[in-house]
Formats: C-alpha cells, sequence, structure tokens
C-alpha cells in the first residue's frame, strides 16, 4: 500500500464546541490512521511560522489572535492519499460553499470559524508535521488488522 501522511489541526472552535472526537471518528470511519496527536497552545509565534505564506493578507493579525485563544489538536493521520482525502473531508475553506456531509458542511458556517486546518499538499505536510511535532520521528508507526479489509 502507498502510504503518505497530512497534518490536520482541530482549531480552537472545533475544541471550545467539543467536536474533536466527532472529528477523529470522521478520519477513522473513512480508514485513516492516526500516528500521532497531541493538545497545544500555540504560541503567536509558532501560529505565524504555520501561517507563513498568510503573512501579508489584512486578516493575518486577527487569525494569529484567534489561533492563540486557546488549545488546538494537531495530528498527523497516515493512508493512501490521505492529503488530498483529508482535504475532502474537511471540506471547502469557506463553509458556506462546503457540501453536507463534510466536516465543515456540517459544523461551521463561518470562514473565521472553519473548525479544522488540512495541509494542500504531501510537500507542505511534511514541513507541518515537522513544524508541530518536531524533525524527528514524530509518529508512532503500528500495523492495525484492520488495514486488510481496508486496502487491496
Amino acid at each position: 500500500m502507498a502510504s503518505e501522511q497530512t497534518y490536520i489541526m482541530i482549531k480552537p472552535d472545533g475544541v471550545q464546541r467539543g467536536l474533536v472526537g466527532k472529528i477523529i471518528q470522521r478520519f477513522e470511519d473513512r480508514g485513516f490512521q492516526l500516528v500521532a496527536m497531541k493538545l497545544v497552545h500555540a504560541s503567536e509565534e509558532h501560529l505565524e511560522k504555520h501561517y507563513k505564506d498568510l503573512k501579508g493578507k489584512p486578516f493575518f493579525p486577527g487569525l494569529i489572535k484567534y489561533m492563540s485563544s486557546g488549545p488546538v489538536v494537531a495530528m498527523v493521520w497516515q493512508g493512501k492519499d490521505v492529503v488530498k482525502q483529508g482535504r475532502t473531508l474537511l471540506g471547502a475553506t469557506n463553509p458556506l460553499a462546503s457540501a453536507p456531509g463534510t466536516i465543515r458542511g456540517d459544523f461551521a458556517i463561518d470562514v473565521g470559524r472553519n473548525i479544522c486546518h488540512g495541509s494542500d499538499s504531501v510537500e507542505s505536510a511534511k514541513a507541518e508535521i515537522a513544524l508541530w511535532f518536531g524533525e524527528q520521528d514524530a509518529t508512532i508507526p503500528y500495523t492495525r488488522a484492520v488495514d486488510q479489509w481496508i486496502y487491496e
């Protein structure tokens, strides 16, 4: 099985609303494997590194203030095409454009409170995983008996 990893973060609104379990369940139900997870109250400096590509945008200061307002759940998920499929599970960045059945389509209304972040490419996933979990072996590899029923 060809496998890749993605970084998924449940933002402060998702944590505060008690949606952590439901979001994890969606990824597990799809068949993806959770290989790292932690609850983090990120500093503004750390978040500025994470969102560095948005630094010139007018909403950047508000984004950093919001994201540092409470804890987030940082996760690494593994599986076939997990970066693309993870973003599909999340739905469109703007929740009003997200289909029902997606996380954002079911749980969010405003783009500024869109529940989750998901890596947009394998390359950004590697960088985000390194930023949030460190360069060293941050994930815990393990074999799941269920994989034979998920993958050919």
